[in-house]
């Protein structure tokens, strides 16, 4: 909406200045988030890493996006195999989202947890609170990163509702309220 209040021969850029880096990300860690393992496989490889920049777009057909580093060293398999599944972190799985958010190899990334084949070929965790089993569809750049968005083609969920958020800087599990 901003370009339709803009004067047309001025720049929406010289308009409004960005915040500072640490300003954005400062805020950005009060904008609770599900924790999320993104994985792949296929003729490129298995990868996978923790992303908190995920959100669902559409529900007809069923997509969501996944924002990733350009410069993350798993970027190249997701980018050559085309397929993906966000693995929604379950309540006391802190400890996953830490071996796949740093730099362990990734043979011992996925020696952790148990892991079954999605319909894409990318792997699915046992026992997270939820699975999306997609295709990437399209990937625009943004910055410093990629927004995949990701069209579904096959979800699973766990049969317990807890998840696990990232707030502030830190972990917090959630317990559904039962009854």
């Amino acid at each position: 909406m901003l370009n339709a209040l803009a004067p047309a021969d001025v720049p929406v850029e010289a308009l409004v200045a960005a915040p500072p880096k640490a300003d954005y990300r400062n805020a950005m860690a009060r904008l609770g988030a599900a924790v999320n393992i993104i994985t792949t496989d296929g003729p490129a490889g298995r990868a996978g890493f923790t992303a908190s920049a995920v959100c669902s777009v559409t529900d007809e057909p069923p997509t969501l996006l996944v924002c990733l580093n350009r410069s993350a060293s798993v970027y190249p398999a997701f980018q050559a195999n085309a397929v993906l599944c966000v693995n929604v972190l379950a309540a006391g799985q802190q400890a996953l989202s830490g071996v796949f958010g740093g730099k362990t190899p990734m043979d011992e990334r996925f020696a952790n947890g148990r892991w079954e084949t999605g319909p894409t070929g990318s792997p699915m965790l046992v026992g997270a609170s939820a699975s999306f089993d997609c295709r990437v569809v399209r990937s625009v750049s943004v910055g410093t990163h990629d927004v995949l968005f990701c069209e579904v083609v096959a979800v699973d969920t766990a049969q317990e509702a807890h998840g696990l958020i990232y707030f502030d800087r830190r972990y917090h599990d959630i317990l559904a309220a039962v009854g």
